[in-house]
């Protein structure tokens, strides 16, 4: 670049500061030296930035152009900067999370945006996992941090750390069941009733179902229509195919009003 940063910085403080014995002031330089490094831009660019015929520097039409491009030019080079700090702090490019699908933490996504304004160059790739399924991921290296519910044992090669934020879980069912007509239910009661829960793959592969096995012929459509397997679950109960034990803030954001009972055990 033949235009030294050094000018380019006193031509935007020139224009912010209103003068360029002002500007000096802020660059902790000397007035000649704001007043010639911005005479040497106006020389190298073939413009006119400032008409100099008042008491103070007025911005010409072409030294208004010249600014947002100017601008344009030192923010660059301030993310640029950024960047190579980062680099040399050893910031990972690209970091995967993988959680449960019933998880909806509802400070999750004031965390991705923290995330993002603090790592702007790291590339976040979010994953759905369900118990099994995260630590093999894990253990893969396909992801980098996962989160589940807590469990008493885990593998050596997994680290562990427990957070301090806890998630209500309830049971729900469809309205049209004949649980929801009950006040109370007692949690042995339960065990004679059809429960619909989420399925790792791993125990899919090890044949060691636990529950309902969901077939659905238009996964398809789910997917296209943006459904994940809590959804298709919970349509399911919807129309009185058993019960289904979910995270609370799952069911308040998408279910309609009215439209998901939990069963109080």
């Amino acid at each position: 670049m033949r235009y030294s940063p050094e000018a380019l910085n006193a031509f935007v403080e020139t224009v912010s500061a209103g003068s360029f014995s002002a500007a000096a002031r802020r660059l902790h330089k000397s007035q000649s030296t704001v007043s010639t490094a911005i005479a040497n831009l106006e020389d190298d660019l073939g413009v006119t930035l400032f008409d100099r015929s008042a008491r103070h520097p007025v911005l010409t039409e072409q030294g208004q152009r010249v600014l947002i491009h100017v601008k344009e030019i030192l923010a660059a080079s301030e993310r640029l900067d950024q960047l190579a700090v980062r680099l040399m702090d050893n910031v990972e490019p690209r970091l995967t999370f993988v959680l449960s699908d019933t998880f909806h933490p509802s400070a999750l996504e004031a965390l991705l945006k923290q995330f993002d304004q603090r790592y702007p160059d790291t590339e976040f790739e979010c994953l759905i996992g369900e118990d099994e399924d995260v630590i093999d991921l894990l253990q893969k290296n396909r992801a980098h941090i996962g989160l589940i519910e807590s469990r008493k044992h885990y593998p050596p090669d997994i680290g562990v750390a427990r957070l301090s934020k806890q998630t209500q879980m309830a049971i729900y069912t469809a309205p049209s069941h004949p649980l929801a007509l009950r006040e109370r239910i007692r949690p042995e009661e339960l065990n004679a009733v059809r429960e619909l829960r989420l399925s790792t793959y791993l125990e899919r592969d090890q044949t060691q179902m636990h529950g309902l096995i969901l077939v659905c012929t238009k996964l398809f459509a789910v997917a296209q229509h943006g459904g994940s397997r809590i959804w298709l679950e919970c349509t399911t109960v919807r129309i009185g195919g058993g019960v289904f034990a979910i995270n609370k803030n799952w069911c308040r954001c998408q279910c309609p009003a009215g439209q998901n009972p939990f069963l109080s055990t």
